[in-house]
């Protein structure tokens, strides 16, 4: 599988990076069986967050005897200086890890949320002294909503994150002014050596009334001929990976569609591809954005 420079980091990631939220609320072993998947693929880069039901828990087992072969990222919900240090301290208790390569301000989704983490007392604050401490070694931001490239492009001003994790994906991309805004955006991670990790590669739509045969509060593509060229349009964008989905049996499509990727679509055959996206339903809502 293709790797990446995971932005200043230096960090050579596998374009597949795992999402935690897949060990959400499964059993020890479905996790194991899960994990040993990862390790055969080669994946060296794992993102969780603590608001991730149990998946620190079930992470615990594999990662103090494998800590030096995964990148870990690990994120907040927290806004405030106390909660962030007291949450950070958690996590690494729970996954039995005594740093973090990557700790992130989590759901940043609102002006509102990047004031309050930012401010004197906030979550930020927690997290630099944490730095300073060895607890952690890169800072990033991770948000979602259609608001969230301009919400970056403003937070990147007030602070040099390392890292930003945000929708790039082709049924996103048919939304011209998210499509501007996040390749303004990835412009600018670029130009600062920022990394870029992408989410909602394999986003169907929204459930309504479907009865829900995937862990995801979206629908998601569930086969090889959809998951492919949906992860091969978000993997030819300037991003560093992007984050396995929230469902183990979507997992192995998507790490199957990762290792077929060997150069980026046309620009041709992404247009082809954003032209497509109106068989499917925008999985935010443009009158609440952060939906």
């Amino acid at each position: 599988m293709e790797k990446r420079r995971f932005g200043r980091t230096g960090h050579m990631s596998t374009v597949a990076i795992f999402g935690g939220a897949a060990l959400w609320d499964v059993t020890q072993t479905t996790a194991d069986q899960t994990m040993a998947q990862i390790v055969q693929a080669g994946i060296n880069h794992i993102d969780v967050a603590p608001s991730y039901g149990t998946a620190e828990d079930r992470l615990r087992p594999w990662l103090p005897s494998m800590r030096d072969d995964f990148f870990l990222g690990c994120k907040t919900m927290e806004r405030t200086k106390e909660g962030a240090a007291a949450e950070l301290r958690r996590s690494l208790e729970r996954l039995g890890v005594d740093r973090f390569d990557l700790y992130q301000l989590h759901a940043v989704d609102s002006m509102a949320e990047l004031d309050k983490a930012t401010a004197p007392g906030g979550a930020l604050e927690a997290i630099l002294e944490a730095k300073e401490e060895g607890l952690l070694d890169h800072i990033g931001i991770t948000g979602h909503g259609l608001q969230v490239s301009d919400l970056f492009l403003e937070a990147l001003e007030r602070f040099d994150f390392d890292s930003v994790l945000l929708p790039v994906s082709f049924t996103m991309y048919a939304n011209p002014v998210y499509r501007t805004s996040t390749e303004t955006l990835l412009a600018r991670c670029r130009e600062r050596d920022v990394a870029v990790m992408a989410i909602k590669a394999v986003a169907r739509g929204l459930w309504h009334d479907k009865p829900r045969t995937h862990n995801s509060w979206y629908q998601p593509f569930d086969q090889l001929e959809e998951v492919e060229p949906a992860v091969h349009f978000s993997l030819s964008q300037p991003v560093s990976g992007l984050c396995t989905a929230g469902d183990i049996r979507v997992l192995p499509l998507i790490l199957r569609a990762c290792e077929s990727y060997g150069s980026p679509m046309t620009t041709e055959a992404q247009e082809t591809l954003i032209a497509t996206a109106d068989r499917y339903e925008p999985i935010f809502n443009p009158a609440h954005p952060t939906l």
